[in-house]
């Protein structure tokens, strides 16, 4: 079983920047691939973006390309989800999450992949 936390998240205004972390425990994430995902008011689940099991895969939402930059440190046991230019549609919460299955471009967007999950961080861009 993985445990996962979410940190980071706040109140930043539009233009800035956050850095969320994903620490994660009982269980190394150098056999998971990592994933962020997303959800604003009133609608569903989205993903955000995704980083394979030794980082040499990325895989981004096109609203937060160019934008937002998933890494991870296995040696640490936490993945990072940086996020620059934040725009007002970027408030939401945050959620990590990880899987133990292979991720490619269209997997990696799959929630229902993911086995395990954090509880969320909430991320507000005000003006």
């Amino acid at each position: 079983q993985v445990h996962l936390v979410e940190f980071g998240g706040g109140l930043v205004q539009v233009g800035g920047a956050l850095r969320l972390s994903c620490a994660a425990s009982g269980r190394t994430i150098s056999s998971l691939a990592m994933g962020w995902f997303r959800q604003a008011p009133g609608k569903e689940r989205e993903f955000v973006a995704a980083i394979s099991r030794r980082g040499d895969d990325l895989y981004y939402t096109n609203s937060v390309k160019g934008r937002f930059t998933i890494s991870r440190d296995n040696a640490k046991n936490s993945a990072y989800l940086q996020m620059n230019s934040l725009q007002f549609e970027d408030t939401a919460v945050y959620y990590c999450a990880a899987t133990r299955e292979l991720i490619g471009t269209t997997s990696s967007t799959m929630a229902p992949l993911y086995d395990y999950w954090g509880q969320g961080t909430q991320v507000t861009v005000s003006s």
